[in-house]
């Protein structure tokens, strides 16, 4: 379809029109950063000038969202679209376009005109959202799981109590041995904080050894099983590994993953509170208890966790999912948690963000444009001395900026008097440093809005 970029007098909304619907009757679900309608195109450019400042190049293909559909005066219908970041008017013709707001779709540019190419599977992204926001009430901190895990192997656990027995009566029972042995297993394949002493950013096999350890994060467990071919029972992957302790502590109960679905997860406060934010805000560390735990309960605590390795998948594809579709959104998005112990065998958690952005750039001498990758990482983590850190990269080659936020002051004055060190070491890499900064406290965080009506509030 041939979509005329319009101009001169705006369309009249067209009065009372309900929701689209979709053969279950629910609204049609998207993903929008708010619900604030789209503002309207200057209506006094002309349909080159608006593709100019789009810098969409003829033949050139791109994404855009339906923001509205109006009816005109004559009887024709408009379609209001975010592209790029902006706005676009662009005519539909008389026949009412089998579209609905919220829809993604594909247009390329045809002299001045735009054709549409078409949309993006019907519910593709939607489904991936519903499926997050089923999820989001029964996220475990990853943190507070692996310590109480951990303390299992001291206190053991309770088992499920037997009918006429009292609560004194039934007492902890050492770790079933296969639950024990998959857990210290686990363990051991956790990050060490002195696994990258300072200054080996050079050395060979660090870049390898940082791809095993993202690798290995939980986030890529189902890609590997296909790729490897191996059994899931010898692939080193944290969510692979915690679902090797459920098995093991059902099979020592004589039940099935049955069993296993009907749990309800434990969910940690923290991640209710603020479920979709990432980076999360540090929290305190979770003190250990002496007191034994139900097999029920832990796995429940289990389950939870499996939920939160699954939350970041989904997160990141939703966020994939929208790009280009909004202003300012990256190509790709990537979120991670790295667990990690420290010298005392204590548990804790870095987060990882990766976001892709393309900008595209005229080539010098040549007429055609060339996309340019930039890279922006956000790590935060929350160490004994240092407190809560947080560093954001930009690199875009041959280019680096690092900005370090930390909250206690005698861990800022440290890093101040590191960044010389830092900035030399980067130089050393053949990098441009464009700009290095400290700064007392913690930076403001971005949290993923979902349409409303993708989420149960009675759920």
């Amino acid at each position: 379809m041939t979509m005329k970029l319009n101009g001169g007098q705006p369309p009249i909304p067209t009065p009372d029109l309900p929701p689209s619907r979709n053969n279950t009757g629910q609204a049609n679900a998207g993903l929008r950063e708010s619900g604030a309608s789209a503002q309207r195109p200057d209506p006094l450019q002309s349909a080159q000038q608006q593709l100019a400042q789009l810098r969409l190049s003829n033949n050139e293909t791109a994404l855009a969202r339906v923001a509205e559909i109006l009816q005109q005066k004559g009887g024709g219908h408009e379609l209001l679209l975010e592209l790029r970041g902006q706005s676009l008017a662009v005519s539909a013709g008389i026949k009412p376009p089998e579209l609905s707001v919220g829809d993604l779709i594909k247009v390329m540019r045809a002299g001045n005109e735009l054709q549409l190419m078409g949309k993006l599977a019907p519910g593709q992204d939607a489904s991936i959202a519903r499926a997050l926001a089923q999820r989001l009430p029964w996220q475990q901190n990853l943190q507070t799981g692996l310590s109480q895990l951990l303390q299992t192997i001291t206190t053991g656990l309770k088992p499920a109590p037997q009918p006429g027995q009292s609560p004194s009566q039934n007492l902890a029972q050492p770790l079933p041995t296969a639950a024990r042995e998959n857990l210290q297993t686990l363990m051991s394949q956790l990050i060490k904080s002195d696994g990258l002493p300072p200054g080996v950013g050079k050395t060979d096999g660090v870049p390898q050894q940082v791809r095993q350890w993202l690798s290995e994060s939980g986030v890529f467990a189902e890609s590997r099983l296909l790729q490897s071919g191996q059994a899931a029972n010898t692939l080193p992957d944290l969510k692979l590994s915690l679902a090797r302790i459920v098995s093991t502590l059902l099979a020592a109960q004589g039940q099935g993953a049955e069993q296993f679905n009907r749990l309800t997860p434990l969910a940690s406060h923290d991640l209710m509170q603020a479920p979709l934010q990432f980076p999360q805000p540090s929290s305190a560390q979770p003190q250990g208890s002496s007191e034994a735990t139900s097999v029920g309960q832990t796995l429940r605590l289990l389950a939870g966790m499996l939920n939160r390795i699954t939350v970041n998948q989904l997160h990141s594809q939703v966020l994939t999912a929208r790009a280009g579709a909004e202003p300012g959104t990256p190509t790709n998005t990537l979120l991670i948690e790295l667990p990690w112990v420290t010298p005392q065998q204590e548990p804790r958690i870095a987060q990882l963000r990766l976001e892709q952005y393309r900008h595209d750039e005229e080539t010098p001498g040549r007429r055609e444009r060339s996309a340019i990758s930039e890279w922006r990482l956000s790590l935060s983590m929350d160490l004994d001395q240092a407190g809560p850190l947080h560093f954001d990269v930009s690199f875009r080659y041959p280019s680096v900026s690092a900005q370090v936020w930390a909250e206690k002051q005698s861990t800022l004055r440290q890093v101040h008097q590191e960044l010389p060190l830092l900035r030399q070491s980067l130089t050393d890499l053949g990098l441009e440093v464009k700009d290095l900064d400290c700064r007392r406290g913690s930076p403001q965080q971005t949290q993923t809005r979902l349409e409303h009506r993708l989420v149960d509030t009675k759920a």
